[in-house]
């Protein structure tokens, strides 16, 4: 018996791949186990390869598998692509339509199972998702009863027939495999799980539950991968609770509309990728210098341009720090789990109002995209702060006066007021402004008011600015990453210690601004620093460069291709370190 595995299905888009791997994981994730998949897919409705890599365990997995142990394949282009993952004793499983082969002197052994004859022979083709599952089941040696309420849940609203011929699908399918298998039918069967209840939820779902639990009742977006499905999640979720969501005509309105909707006291977001917050900045600026919160979710993609939309990259750092023209305070927050994601989006909207300026939640296509276990969240965590909001009555002010909206304060924190509260009037514009709102060009203001926006900056509380698994005083190496690269700096880490080095680990939570007082101790203290990154450029490194210093001792750990860090890609640039 194993107590873990890694199964991947591939074949063409718009042919059930994604459905396939669904399937087969919510059944396992109800029976307990621990499960991380991944879908790589192009960008395009049908066609072209596609497959879904899933994990399981019976402990937490944060991170793809170096290797495969089942490749459940429907065409042979789904052979040739991922057969080099294949470990030596996997196995292929593949629709015996087209003829599938593996290459010679491999140590793999090829199954070929008619999935597409046995679906049709019970009535319809597109049944061959479900002959692969069954038969991904026998090797595991799984009942195929864990199936039956997923089924029911995804076909019920079809009719008990459609539930029943899916069924008898899966069993056709497990069957068949049985009867090729013979003696060898336990070589990979899966140890029990805990059977505890967990949820299984990508990135982007986690994101939408969290605003919805701060307090959000109003997006206006834009689609774009691969940050539509919070679009998607609050279309359904919101008016339920007394919200909207809209689709804007582009990324300029659906900014502008959400500063609007925060200026007027609705708690609002907005959620897009690269090409949709270059559109944003002239509006994350406006909402900069009229100090109005406002919530903004980056999803990271390859680029420049159109570039990778479908791929895994994380180069929309130094952009969303500094993009903006001008100097605005702004926080960037960077969730490196799904769990994190959730509770990271109540806070943020807790800090837009607190600090009264737009907070951007970072994310990455692995981390949006990748489905994870999740333990229960915990509601009774959640609290909503509003900060200076002014809630009483305001004192009439003499000779008809404007209310100071942008009053001058030690903490650069000024009350805020909403549209409609007498006596609480105020001038709002773009263009610098005094403490009433009214504009002004006078150097002493202008020198005045932008201190006091920036003064925000010196005073933002965040409960864990940086994940950190620091287990020496004096490490060998200290890793540092930020989002989805956590879990693969976290078992490279364990097979650095098993080759003798004292390793440390720091994953930057907050990024702007950046975490020096917590970050600079443990990088004094290392005699090497790896900074694990998404990008070209080394861009988190040149932000602890700039803010921590030791350049000397810190090295880049790079990758662009689109795909997401294998643990053993950390594993062995970092050991090439100390040979």
């Amino acid at each position: 018996m194993i107590s873990q595995l890694s199964w991947k299905v591939g074949g063409q888009q718009g042919e059930g791949i994604e459905s396939t791997g669904e399937i087969f994981s919510i059944a396992l994730n109800r029976l307990g186990y621990y499960l991380y998949g991944y879908r790589h897919f192009s960008s395009r409705i049908k066609g072209g390869h596609t497959n879904n890599k899933i994990r399981v365990s019976t402990t937490q997995v944060r991170s793809i598998a170096d290797d495969l142990d089942i490749l459940v394949a429907f065409d042979q282009e789904s052979i040739d692509f991922n057969f080099h993952e294949l470990r030596d004793g996997g196995i292929v499983i593949a629709d015996s339509k087209f003829n599938p082969t593996i290459p010679e002197g491999s140590n793999v052994t090829l199954y070929a199972v008619p999935f597409t004859d046995i679906a049709t022979n019970l009535g319809t083709s597109l049944m061959k998702n479900m002959v692969a599952v069954g038969a991904s089941s026998a090797v595991l040696d799984l009942d195929i009863g864990v199936y039956q309420e997923v089924v029911e849940e995804i076909f019920g609203r079809k009719g008990q027939q459609v539930v029943e011929k899916n069924m008898e699908a899966i069993r056709a399918g497990a069957q068949f495999m049985k009867e090729q298998l013979g003696d060898s039918i336990q070589t990979m069967k899966l140890e029990k799980a805990d059977g505890k209840k967990r949820m299984y939820m990508i990135g982007n779902d986690a994101i939408a539950l969290g605003a919805l639990a701060g307090g959000a009742r109003f997006m206006a977006a834009y689609p774009i991968t691969p940050a539509s499905e919070i679009m998607e999640y609050l279309i359904k979720k919101l008016p339920a609770l007394g919200g909207a969501v809209i689709q804007t005509e582009d990324e300029i309105a659906a900014c502008t509309m959400a500063i609007g909707a925060n200026y007027a006291g609705v708690r609002t977001l907005t959620a897009s990728a690269g090409p949709g917050l270059s559109l944003m900045m002239e509006a994350i600026g406006l909402a900069g210098i009229t100090e109005t919160p406002v919530v903004i979710v980056d999803t990271q993609r390859g680029g420049p341009s159109t570039g990778l939309p479908t791929k895994q990259e994380q180069s929309d750092l130094m952009a969303i720090i500094y993009g903006t023209h001008g100097e605005i305070p702004k926080i960037v927050m960077a969730p490196s789990t799904v769990q994190e994601a959730f509770y990271d989006m109540v806070e943020a909207f807790n800090l837009a109002e607190e600090y009264q300026c737009p907070v951007i939640v970072l994310s990455d296509l692995q981390l949006s995209l990748g489905k994870q276990t999740v333990e229960p969240l915990e509601y009774d965590k959640i609290e909503i702060r509003r900060g200076k909001l002014v809630k009483g009555e305001l004192p009439q002010l003499e000779n008809k006066g404007y209310f100071k909206r942008y009053e001058v304060t030690e903490d650069g924190i000024s009350p805020r007021v909403l549209p409609g509260m007498p006596n609480g009037i105020h001038h709002v514009t773009g263009v610098e402004h005094d403490e009433t709102g009214k504009p002004s060009e006078v150097a002493a203001n202008r020198k005045t008011q932008m201190d006091k926006r920036l003064r925000k900056l010196k005073h933002v509380r965040f409960n864990t600015p940086v994940h950190k698994n620091v287990k020496h005083e004096e490490a060998d190496l200290l890793i540092i990453g930020f989002n989805s690269t956590r879990g693969a700096i976290e078992e490279a880490i364990g097979r650095l210690e098993l080759d003798g080095l004292k390793v440390n680990h720091a994953h930057i939570r907050l990024i702007h601004p950046f975490p020096t007082e917590e970050v600079s101790p443990l990088v004094q203290s290392a005699k090497k620093v790896v900074v694990v990154e998404h990008n070209a450029t080394g861009q988190l490194a040149n932000l602890l460069k700039m803010n921590v210093g030791h350049a000397d001792k810190i090295y880049s750990v790079l990758k662009y291709d689109g795909n997401p860090f294998l643990p053993h890609e950390v594993h062995t640039k970092c050991k090439e370190l100390f040979q």
